[in-house]
C-alpha cells in the first residue's frame, strides 16, 4: 500500500506558479512511478504527466509541455509537479497518483493508488 497526500494548490493570477507536492508513505521502500492529473467541473479526469521510479524519466501530455514539469526526490519521498504560465483553463483539483513498479501510464486505470486532491484556481 501506498498513501499519497497532496499539498501546495492555491489560487494564482494567469501568468503565475504554483508547484504542487505529493507525500508518499507507505510501501515507499519498493520502486514506485507517480502520475498527475486533474479534473475540471463537469469534465472527465486529465492525465498531465508520469515520472518514473527514479526520475530519470518523464513524460506529459501536449497541452501542458514545457509548462509542468514532474521532479521527485525519493530521499523525502516526495514528487512535485512544478507549473508556470498558468492560464484559467488550467483550473481543476489536481491528483497525485501510484503504481508499485518502475514505470507509470497515461491512463487512469495506470495507478492503484491516490491523493485526495488539490484545488488550484487560476484566475484571468
Amino acid at each position: 500500500q501506498v498513501q499519497l497526500v497532496e499539498s501546495g494548490g492555491g489560487s494564482v493570477q494567469a501568468g503565475g506558479s504554483l508547484r504542487l507536492s505529493c507525500a508518499a508513505s507507505g510501501r515507499t521502500s519498493s520502486p514506485y512511478a507517480v502520475g498527475w492529473f486533474r479534473q475540471a467541473p463537469g469534465k472527465e479526469r486529465e492525465f498531465l504527466g508520469t515520472i518514473n521510479w527514479d526520475g530519470g524519466s518523464t513524460g506529459y501530455v501536449d497541452s501542458v509541455k514545457g509548462r509542468f514539469t514532474i521532479s521527485r526526490d525519493n530521499a523525502k519521498n516526495t514528487v512535485y509537479l512544478q507549473m508556470n504560465s498558468l492560464k484559467p483553463e488550467d483550473t481543476a483539483v489536481y491528483y497525485c497518483a501510484a503504481r508499485l513498479g518502475y514505470y507509470g501510464g497515461r491512463s487512469f486505470s495506470s495507478y492503484d493508488y491516490w491523493g485526495q486532491g488539490t484545488q488550484v484556481t487560476v484566475s484571468s
